[in-house]
């Protein structure tokens, strides 16, 4: 089945970056001249994605503001003779259109798949992909390409992964792998939260990237139904994907490219460098300063 779907879960209160976040969501922070959820966004409607779902709490009337349509202000700079502006505004709103953004109040249980099942209730059967909106990703073939390239050749859920460092295997979640197919593509077994580097189970990070198909939706179901049975503990995705992947195949992508984790201060501040020396005009600028 074709991916048209996609969630963004953006309702946390970026708790890494404060006092920066304590008025400005971490979603609109800037990464080089765009916020950084945008980047996020690009990349879906880049991907194929017509239905993406920005999951939201609140405090975040920022993110629709950003990408709600503005036809008086495009009209004014085009009056002031600020065409370039005007079509940049008109842009963003276009964006809009194209990814036919929506948005969700997260409600239930403190945890990433509480957005996620929220979100679901309007993909019935399909697989969506979820993409975190503090993660960057520079490549040639978009991260959500890949992912979704992954999931064409498989049918199954995919993680998005990354070569990691062993040294750090203890920032993320590491995946059990069973099987190499070439291409990056790997079968797996399960995640690992974060293992000393004596106790982790492969060389490969799992990143900010899931396709998610029906069956982790109803894992998330019903983790999320023994939680109200129980009151503790937090519903989680990996936790889903572990208790589907027992009885079912599920496969990791290597991503071909850059990610820049932009929800701590040092990652962000690498963005930004990053972002910044990248750019046709920025760049050479900031070179010429430093030297």
């Amino acid at each position: 089945m074709k991916i048209r779907k996609a969630v963004i879960p953006a309702a946390g209160i970026g708790s890494r970056l404060l006092p920066l976040t304590k008025a400005i969501p971490k979603e609109m922070l800037p990464v080089g001249d765009k916020p950084v959820i945008e980047h996020t966004v690009r990349e879906l409607v880049a991907s194929g994605i017509t239905d993406i779902t920005i999951v939201v709490s609140g405090g975040k009337s920022l993110i629709q503001d950003h990408f709600r349509p503005n036809p008086a202000l495009v009209a004014q700079l085009r009056a002031d003779g600020k065409t370039a502006y005007a079509d940049a505004v008109e842009e963003i709103g276009e964006l809009s259109r194209l990814g036919h953004i929506t948005y969700l109040d997260q409600h239930g249980p403190y945890g990433n798949g509480t957005p996620v099942l929220n979100a679901a209730r309007t993909a019935a059967d399909e697989p969506m992909l979820v993409l975190w909106p503090d993660d960057v990703f520079v490549a040639e073939e978009p991260r959500a390409q890949q992912l979704i390239r992954a999931y064409e050749s498989t049918g199954c859920p995919v993680l998005a992964l990354m070569p990691m460092n062993p040294n750090e295997s203890q920032r993320y979640g590491v995946p059990v792998v069973r099987e190499d197919l070439d291409d990056g593509l790997l079968r797996i077994s399960g995640l690992v939260e974060k293992p000393k580097p004596e106790d982790a189970p492969s060389a490969f990070a799992a990143i900010g990237g899931y396709v998610v198909t029906p069956g982790i939706i109803d894992e998330l179901r019903a983790q999320t139904e023994n939680w109200y049975t129980h009151r503790t503990g937090e519903v989680y995705l990996t936790d889903s994907i572990n208790a589907y992947a027992a009885n079912h195949a599920v496969y990791g992508q290597v991503i071909q490219g850059r990610w820049y984790d932009t929800g701590n201060p040092g990652d962000y501040l690498i963005a930004q460098f990053a972002s910044a020396l990248a750019h046709p005009d920025y760049g050479p600028l900031l070179r010429r300063q430093v030297d």
